[in-house]
């Protein structure tokens, strides 16, 4: 497998360098280790403080029709604890929103603006609301609202019930964007934590990640095509193995 610097990036994209802390805002437990994990671990262990902010339940999560759904909520959130473990993530924060029912709302925006003045990063990342043909709609409203609640948590006039102060982040950036133009490299080291964050959630495992927890061939094959992915998406601005995103700047 090929391995590649952060070097090799320079001059590729705009670095943001390592920022003091970070929030991933993903629709269910997995989403911000599918999006980002390589660049969470890379942060993580260069001294980031990372908050994993997960919007639902996870309560679809399953291909079992006769799944106890308060089992699979907790077999969830246990997973995504382990996951943020793994990437060095130092705090998970649960919405509890119905998984598969998610709808966009200003109840919603607010609610994440909170979590974003809470937690003051200087980085949020987040689903691509504007991704086309993309048919998730927890993923679609996610992105939308974390967006949203980027402009709300930056206003000192909203808000001014919660006892909190305008918070604004120096970046956002979007993972699966139609339109990437920045770049977070993957080497070796990242790419093997990242796979063992997204293989903690094994409750996935038959429903997006191929059987990886079936075999060590399947595995292989999973972690593969994780790779041919992360390939493909450095190739988009010539460069090596990496996570790109749409950077926003609020």
């Amino acid at each position: 497998m090929t391995t590649s610097n952060y070097d090799e990036f320079e001059g590729q994209a705009s670095a943001l360098g390592t920022p003091n802390r970070a929030l991933t805002i993903g629709a269910h437990p997995d989403d911000a280790e599918f999006g980002a994990g390589a660049t969470l671990a890379r942060w993580a262990d260069d001294g980031c403080e990372i908050t994993m902010l997960i919007v639902t339940d996870g309560s679809k999560g399953s291909w079992n029709p006769d799944e106890d759904r308060a089992d699979l909520i907790a077999r969830r959130k246990k997973e995504q604890t382990e996951a943020a473990n793994t990437l060095g993530a130092s705090t998970t924060v649960h919405l509890g929103e119905v998984d598969g029912e998610l709808e966009y709302s200003s109840r919603l925006r607010r609610d994440i603006a909170l979590q974003i003045r809470l937690h003051r990063p200087d980085v949020v990342l987040t689903h691509d609301p504007w991704q086309r043909y993309q048919l998730h709609p927890d993923h679609r409203a996610t992105g939308l609202a974390a967006v949203d609640g980027v402009i709300s948590a930056r206003e000192p006039l909203a808000l001014t019930d919660t006892g909190t102060d305008a918070h604004r982040p120096e970046a956002v950036l979007l993972w699966s964007a139609d339109e990437p133009d920045y770049i977070e490299p993957v080497n070796q080291q990242w790419f093997d934590v990242k796979l063992a964050a997204l293989l903690c959630h094994s409750s996935q495992a038959v429903t997006s990640m191929g059987d990886a927890a079936d075999s060590d061939a399947k595995r292989h094959e999973f972690a593969q095509r994780l790779h041919h992915w992360h390939e493909k998406s450095g190739s988009v601005l010539g460069a090596g193995p990496a996570e790109t995103f749409k950077r926003l700047t609020p």
